[in-house]
């Protein structure tokens, strides 16, 4: 599918979903990168007023189940989320983290993907880990 299709596709997804009210864009999206965009504003602070590692941890999982998505047969299989693991190392105020999802393993039945989630200069904000089941459809 063409690369502008499939982030519309990625994009329309979202709608009605927890993606969309995390406002998590997409912007990559290939068998082996998948990357999304989320602001960061006050509806994704904790109560201190830096970005929560919860909404952190939901961009995280968003692009590696998007990167498993793309590697799977849609029509004869489905992919869901095993473990997520954070270590969140900076806090953000406000602006835009990117999540960036890599391949570490892709089997037949599991992946595991390491997503950077990074501010604008490319520092790192959290680091995450998310293996994935590939069931079969029935």
């Amino acid at each position: 599918m063409e690369t502008s299709k499939l982030l519309e596709l990625l994009n329309d997804a979202s709608k009605n979903t927890l993606m969309e009210t995390l406002e998590i864009n997409f912007l990559v999206a290939t068998t082996d990168k998948v990357v999304a965009r989320m602001p960061v504003t006050p509806k994704v602070h904790q109560p201190d007023g830096v970005l929560h590692g919860g909404a952190s941890v939901a961009l995280a999982e968003t692009v590696g189940s998007y990167a498993s998505f793309l590697n799977i047969d849609p029509e004869k299989q489905m992919v869901r989320g095993l473990e997520i693991s954070a270590n969140h190392i900076r806090g953000k105020k406000e602006g835009f983290v990117t999540a960036t999802a890599k391949p570490l393993h892709k089997g037949r039945t599991t992946h595991l993907w390491e997503i950077r989630v990074e501010d604008e200069d490319h520092k790192l904000i959290s680091l995450c880990k998310l293996s994935t089941i590939i069931l079969g459809k029935k």
